[in-house]
């Protein structure tokens, strides 16, 4: 059988028995452990499989190798991965849990938000930040006895705990028993909340008041369709008047969220914080939702799809909200707003599985149950958004690039980075990069909100980049975006990872003799310097966000050789270095800079260019011998590239050192 890409299936399982990746091996080992074989469904679908998606547990691993710099071991990783699984998914005995909410799970259909917590948790934590989510369940509505303070007693649909909120006084005039609309067997969301302990006060932990409480309606039941029809159709965007308003005329208002902007910072030392939601009604008439500073935190209850019904939103002019826009006004939570949501409950799409990943994964989701059958997993069941794009970011199996379609999102793409450029003849800031895998390439556009972010990334290095979105070009052709600030996106360099070195769990020692020119991998060898009259070095200037060098142009202003932008103020120095490295088999001419050839030198860029010029030559000769854990990656441009090379000097030398650590 052979794939688009020309690679055939025998090749590729050549390949992974040849090079076996120890980190993708890891991924499979650790799933082995927090999710053993006895807990995988047994009927042959992936229908009833909850265990931990690739992504989780490859984004979870390198989180936690940046957290531990100096190295980490099985131990760790694994005991961090299953305290965070079963954060997730409580283990232990069952205990009560009210029957309200076992009645209601039936028609639960939900996707979690993304920052949302189990009550269970705040018991077990003893902690709530304020930006996290309750998707919670009105188990009880009642009076303090003896004052006029209403409560609410929460549950959720994940807990067996339940949890009592101080109402806001707000919402004083919807829980009125027995008929307000905040009553037993509700749900709402909220956020904002602080966390009263026990410590703090008698009895039992609660939650105190907040002003940020999202009530959500059912539209398939009578009442809350009733509500809908008579108190949020009779108004409609294009019915709002400027002057009306400031008779003390107030709407109610229905529409669908069709986008929530990212976090915008202004004012004089980001002062003023704002976020803009924009939303569609019934006659396709769109406008501005906007929600400042604290108000924020309210996105976070919101979800693209879902229809959001505004009770007497506060209606600004645009010059009044300061936002440039042809629109007349704009809406914003007021003091008197009350906000319903009719969740958008995403459809579910069965996804096959393709011949490349059961063969591929190592899981043992895809063993035969007999050597002459097929993978017990054909196929996997995933939510399928507004916009008809299926969400990858729970996928149980790693993706290749053999596997992208058009409408995938979420995805998650481990693979080396083969050529990379900035974007021109765009305002935006947006740089692509070519990925390679077993399976074959691919080019993904990253877009930044203001500027590069990722620090140094090269030809050869090894990446994982999670959040991204597939679709196909004007020229048929598969294409990935990212986009900086979307929940999700992650991008993180293998090749530079301080801990990778000294992580044995994740590597295994190559020997120099045993280095192919093939970029499909990393490797780490134990070496010494060698040949030291050969060891070139002298200082540059680099540019600090991504690393690489900087030019000076027949203007005078200096330029980054990556950024294609105006660094000024931005560089520091920083080493070229071209040096020998040898073990008892073999030696290899590479190349580095940044904090690699610090170590290497075993001294700062300005602490040498400061010194004489005769003990910077001489300087090289005190490291002969000296032995270093190295990461050795293959920076060789194959074939012509689509910009100027970044190093020049380099492109004669096929190995750049992207990590060192000196071994005592």
């Amino acid at each position: 059988m052979s794939l688009s890409n020309g690679a055939s299936v025998m090749e590729i399982d050549d390949d992974k028995k040849q090079e076996e990746d120890p980190f993708l091996a890891f991924i499979e080992y650790a799933r082995s452990v927090i999710y053993p074989d006895e807990d995988a469904d047994s009927n042959g679908n992936e229908e009833g499989y909850t265990g931990p998606g690739w992504s989780w547990i490859a984004s979870r691993i390198l989180k936690t190798c940046i957290s531990y710099s100096s190295g980490v071991t099985a131990a760790i990783l694994l005991s961090d991965l299953s305290q965070a699984w079963s954060e997730q998914h409580r283990i232990g005995a069952p205990r009560k849990v009210p029957e309200i909410i076992n009645q209601l799970k039936r028609k639960h259909k939900r996707t979690k938000l993304p920052n949302t917590v189990t009550i269970d948790s705040i018991y077990e934590k003893n902690f709530l930040s304020l930006n996290s989510v309750l998707e919670a369940v009105v188990v009880d509505a009642f009076v303090l006895p003896g004052t006029n303070i209403y409560m609410l007693t929460l549950g959720d649909y994940w807990s067996s705990n339940t949890i009592d909120l101080y109402l806001h006084r707000r919402y004083y005039d919807l829980v009125d028993p027995p008929n307000g609309i905040l009553k037993k067997a509700r749900d709402v969301f909220l956020t904002g909340c602080y966390l009263r302990t026990a410590k703090e006060g008698s009895g039992s932990p609660r939650l105190l008041p907040t002003e940020y409480l999202v009530i959500l309606l059912d539209e398939d039941m009578d009442d809350d369709a009733i509500l809908i029809g008579a108190q949020f159709c009779t108004d409609s965007f294009s019915s709002i008047s400027l002057d009306a308003v400031k008779n003390g005329v107030s709407y109610s208002l229905y529409a669908r969220i069709e986008s929530i902007g990212s976090l915008e910072i202004q004012g004089h030392c980001g002062s003023l914080q704002r976020k803009q939601i924009i939303l569609v009604d019934n006659e396709g008439v769109k406008l501005r939702f906007l929600l400042w500073n604290e108000q924020v935190i309210l996105a976070n209850l919101f979800s693209v799809g879902s229809m959001l019904a505004l009770d007497r939103p506060y209606i600004a002019s645009s010059a009044e909200s300061a936002i440039e826009t042809s629109d007349e006004f704009c809406l914003e939570y007021g003091t008197a707003t009350q906000l319903y949501l009719v969740p958008f409950v995403q459809h579910e799409e069965q996804v096959c599985l393709s011949s490349t990943q059961t063969r591929n994964q190592g899981s043992r989701l895809h063993a035969a149950v007999e050597p002459t059958q097929g993978p017990r997993v054909s196929q996997v069941i995933l939510p399928c958004d507004s916009q008809g794009s299926i969400d990858f970011s729970n996928y149980p199996f790693q993706s290749y690039v053999v596997d992208l379609r058009d409408k995938m999102a979420g995805i998650s793409l481990y693979g080396v980075v083969t050529d990379m450029f900035r974007e021109r003849n765009t305002a935006e800031v947006i740089f692509s990069l070519k990925i390679d895998d077993v399976t074959g390439s691919i080019w993904a556009k990253l877009h930044f909100s203001q500027s590069w972010s990722l620090g140094r990334v090269n030809l050869g290095h090894m990446a994982y980049i999670s959040g991204l979105t597939c679709s196909r070009t004007k020229q048929n052709r598969y294409e990935l975006s990212w986009f900086e600030n979307d929940d999700g996106a992650s991008f993180i360099n293998l090749s530079c990872l301080p801990a990778l070195v000294n992580s044995p769990c994740l590597h295994k020692l190559s020997c120099l003799s045993d280095l192919s020119s093939r970029r499909s991998s990393m490797h780490i060898c134990r070496v010494w310097v060698d040949q030291v009259d050969h060891c070139h070095v002298t200082t540059r200037f680099s540019h600090a966000p991504c690393g690489h060098f900087v030019k000076e142009m027949p203007n005078g202003v200096v330029e980054c050789s990556f950024c294609q932008c105006n660094c000024e103020g931005e560089i520091v120095r920083a080493f070229y270095l071209k040096i020998t490295l040898a073990d008892n088999n073999a030696k290899v001419f590479g190349w580095c800079t940044g904090q690699t050839a610090t170590e290497l030198l075993q001294i700062s860029p300005d602490e040498f260019y400061e010194l004489p010029e005769d003990e910077q030559v001489m300087y090289p000769s005190s490291l002969e011998n000296e032995r270093f854990l190295v990461a050795l990656v293959n920076c060789k441009r194959q074939g012509y590239g689509s910009c100027d090379s970044l190093t020049p000097e380099a492109d004669a030398v096929s190995w750049e050192i992207t990590r060192a650590l000196k071994c005592e």
